[in-house]
């Protein structure tokens, strides 16, 4: 766990870690905190924050519980963020890998493809996908992470093509080791550092992509999210400008915090890259 000593010396990579945990455990104990569906009706409709003990951070136009939402809300951005991160890193190692190794026809064909989903804006495409197939979470999953695969597949063909040319790979190949094990036990560890601290900024641009779709009413209506909050307050921003602030602030804070732990993340992979070499 050297490089997590690392991460927790850097003052950015600290603070962010900080962050993103307060954020986890307010997802994870939200069902403690605010027991009950977050959607339902609680209490008086356009309560202000702090003017009422039981409602810390007021009601909606509906009388639904802002802290309720803001809670679950952060379960529904952490878990789109790292499950759409999660695929579009593994769909993008895989290519990347497969790109970098093989080299030749197989390398210019995959990079093609990687070219023409770099063309379209990832959140234009995830847009165009959930209108076409419809609205769920895992169809807003697969769509963020079809919009943010290829750049973590360029950076993977990049390292492997760099790594596949190393004298332990020459003699990997001279005592006949299969080429999947020299892919997958050689190559692939060695390229992981720097796309694994990609993954920290695809998280960030998940969350946004997901609660921007959620403003545009093509989020899951059945959950709380950011997204949706801030769309709520729209109509009152001038007489309950709270309901799109509070959640506009827990969005900024999550993105800076997912920022500053992919810059310590960064830093203390890169050391270990460098104590390596």
């Amino acid at each position: 766990m050297t490089w997590l000593r690392r991460l927790l010396r850097t003052p950015e990579g600290a603070a962010g870690l900080a962050i993103l945990l307060v954020l986890l455990l307010a997802g994870l104990f939200a069902p403690v905190i605010s027991p009950g569906d977050p959607l339902k009706i609680a209490g008086r409709a356009l309560l202000a924050p702090f003017t009422d003990p039981g409602f810390p951070l007021g009601t909606d136009r509906l009388g639904r519980d802002v802290l309720a939402g803001l809670l679950y809300g952060a379960r529904t951005s952490l878990a789109v963020g790292l499950a759409a991160a999660f695929a579009a890193m593994v769909l993008g190692l895989c290519v990347g890998l497969a790109a970098g190794f093989a080299g030749g026809p197989v390398d210019e064909a995959l990079m093609r493809v990687v070219d023409a989903f770099q063309i379209v804006p990832a959140f234009l495409l995830a847009l165009a996908f959930v209108s076409t197939i419809g609205v769920s979470t895992p169809i807003v999953v697969l769509a963020i992470a079809l919009g943010a695969w290829a750049d973590p597949a360029r950076l993977t063909r990049a390292q492997v093509l760099a790594i596949r040319e190393q004298d332990y790979v020459a003699s990997a190949r001279v005592i006949g080791m299969h080429p999947a094990e020299i892919a997958f036990r050689e190559i692939l560890p060695n390229a992981l550092p720097p796309v694994l601290a990609l993954s920290a900024t695809i998280v960030a641009g998940a969350i946004l992509t997901e609660a921007a779709l959620s403003f545009l009413g093509l989020g899951n209506p059945n959950i709380a999210t950011w997204g949706s909050m801030i769309a709520e307050g729209r109509s009152v921003l001038r007489s309950a400008s709270y309901l799109s602030v509070i959640p506009g602030a827990a969005l900024a804070v999550t993105v800076l915090g997912v920022h500053l732990f992919s810059e310590g993340l960064g830093k203390a992979l890169g050391n270990d890259g460098a104590r390596a070499a």
